[in-house]
């Protein structure tokens, strides 16, 4: 397994070596995340001639916050450097249309190392981290592919496997609380009743929260996968050793929220929900910069 792949630091944008790869390959339509509507394959209007993005610090201000929340993964530098061997759409723009197709396929893969290097970092899981690895070694392969093989590959059977192994990651590592919880309530016989309450409400998979009001709500330990929790409030939730893989945050409220220990919460995730100085944050994410004091 590379270095870079153990740090994580392939796997995070690094603009300077891309080829404004989402600024073109990708579509968005005019709405309150972009001020503006594209099709695929159209470079934005901001885009210059260096690739960089000519709004790049005003974007929130200029309608275009969807591109604030949006990271490749490091799939950008991937396909433009390594996939393409350095040759940009513009002046080979005969690779133009494979590239563009290819950027999204190679996003996916790289989502995919994000999560399998996370997953290999919780010690509860151990017990799948052979496969884990096995897992992680076959999708950087992937990643190596040359254009061609890249467009017909079936990502979405890749996908079931690695998420076969992250289900039972996320198990592993939310039975822990599960244990810390049956721990306080054994030194409480009253609330043993609500014991058992609270834990058959910790399952929000794929969940409609939208605007829920989850103030101050336990959800330690909760899987929260693909659940939709825009505008939801979660202002002083305890949110620790929680499964957030696909939850859609936009909006969501965060303020003094616990977030310590969750896992499969990705930076722009983070970005799209709103939180201040309060919210407690895992070590491997960074404050928004959007949020308040």
């Amino acid at each position: 397994m590379p270095d870079d792949i153990r740090s994580g630091q392939r796997l995070s944008g690094n603009c300077a070596n891309c080829f404004g790869l989402c600024c073109v390959a990708l579509p968005f339509t005019a709405s309150a995340d972009f001020a503006v509507s594209k099709r695929a394959g159209q470079p934005c209007t901001n885009l210059q001639s260096d690739f960089r993005c000519g709004i790049h610090t005003r974007l929130r201000d200029k309608g275009f916050q969807g591109c604030t929340v949006y990271d490749c993964f490091g799939a950008g530098q991937q396909v433009s450097q390594v996939t393409f061997g350095g040759r940009d759409w513009r002046q080979a723009p005969e690779t133009a249309e494979r590239m563009f197709a290819t950027f999204p396929v190679v996003r996916q893969l790289h989502e995919l190392l994000w999560y399998l290097t996370e997953a290999l970092a919780l010690a509860p899981a151990a017990p799948v981290h052979p496969g884990l690895r096995d897992l992680l070694e076959a999708t950087e392969a992937l990643t190596l592919l040359g254009p061609d093989e890249l467009a017909a590959l079936d990502v979405g059977a890749h996908r079931q496997q690695v998420n076969e192994l992250l289900l039972r990651t996320s198990e592993l590592v939310r039975a822990t609380a599960d244990q810390a919880q049956k721990e306080e309530f054994r030194k409480n016989e009253a609330r043993k009743g609500q014991a058992r309450k609270g834990q058959a409400r910790k399952n929000h998979r794929g969940a409609d929260l939208i605007g829920a009001r989850l103030r101050g709500a336990d959800l330690r330990g909760a899987t929260l996968r693909g659940a939709y929790l825009i505008a939801a409030d979660l202002t002083g939730a305890d949110l620790r050793l929680a499964d957030f893989i696909g939850a859609d945050l936009r909006d969501a409220d965060l303020t003094g929220a616990d977030l310590t220990g969750c896992f499969f919460l990705t930076q722009p995730q983070l970005n799209a929900a709103k939180g201040d100085a309060t919210t407690r944050l895992p070590p491997s994410l960074v404050r928004p910069g959007h949020w308040g004091a």
